[in-house]
């Protein structure tokens, strides 16, 4: 399992921070052996990482903020350079196990991916990961000289597509993850429902 992926992916050493696989000690949808061989890396200059075992959770919480339509379903594991969290979904089952789910910040949408998390790595990733990962845009980002962003950061949207941004290298940003999706968050459930052209305003953080 993984042999696909790890062949075709480029560890970062500088930006992974390699961590114990204790939480997972049983085989939950694969995770045993996903975070145990790869739990904290970064691979192709932080195109996609895999989570710590220790953060899965705090992951969960942040991310059905956002989408609360998936809260006691999910099981989250990586993040893209965008700040796309991967997840399986309990709910839906595929020929290798339970389903795995792209949940998009920027977009405010949660999209389905036809795999478990064996086939996603060594299959999806290695075969279509422009779909998957963006991977022309995140080329294009670094050729604009975007730097490579830290393990808690990503590559943002200064104007979220659904609020009709542009997906454009001029509309991205380096900016703190956990900040990032606690905005796009904010912005989405302000939106979700609204008609197309809805001004939003008056959106406020509470600490």
């Amino acid at each position: 399992m993984f042999e696909s992926f790890q062949s075709c992916f480029t560890l970062d050493p500088g930006l992974s921070r390699p961590s114990p696989s204790a939480a997972f000690s049983t085989d939950r949808h694969g995770f045993a052996e996903l975070f145990g061989r790869f739990g904290g890396a970064s691979f192709n200059n932080g195109m996609y990482r895999i989570m710590t075992p220790a953060s899965v959770q705090q992951w969960e919480a942040l991310v059905c903020e956002s989408f609360p339509q998936f809260s006691q379903r999910l099981s989250c594991f990586a993040y893209d350079w965008l700040g796309r969290v991967f997840a399986v979904d309990s709910r839906r089952n595929e020929n290798d196990g339970h389903g795995v789910l792209l949940l998009e910040p920027g977009t405010g949408e949660a999209l389905q991916i036809p795999c478990g998390i064996r086939l996603f790595h060594d299959e999806e990733l290695v075969e279509h990961r422009e779909e998957a990962l963006a991977a022309s845009f995140h080329a294009q980002w670094l050729d604009s000289g975007g730097a490579t962003p830290a393990r808690d950061q990503c590559i943002g949207y200064k104007r979220p597509l659904f609020l009709g941004g542009k997906d454009v290298v001029a509309n991205l940003e380096i900016i703190d993850i956990d900040v990032y999706w606690t905005v796009s968050g904010a912005l989405i459930r302000k939106a979700r429902g609204l008609p197309p052209g809805t001004r939003i305003t008056g959106i406020k953080f509470i600490e």
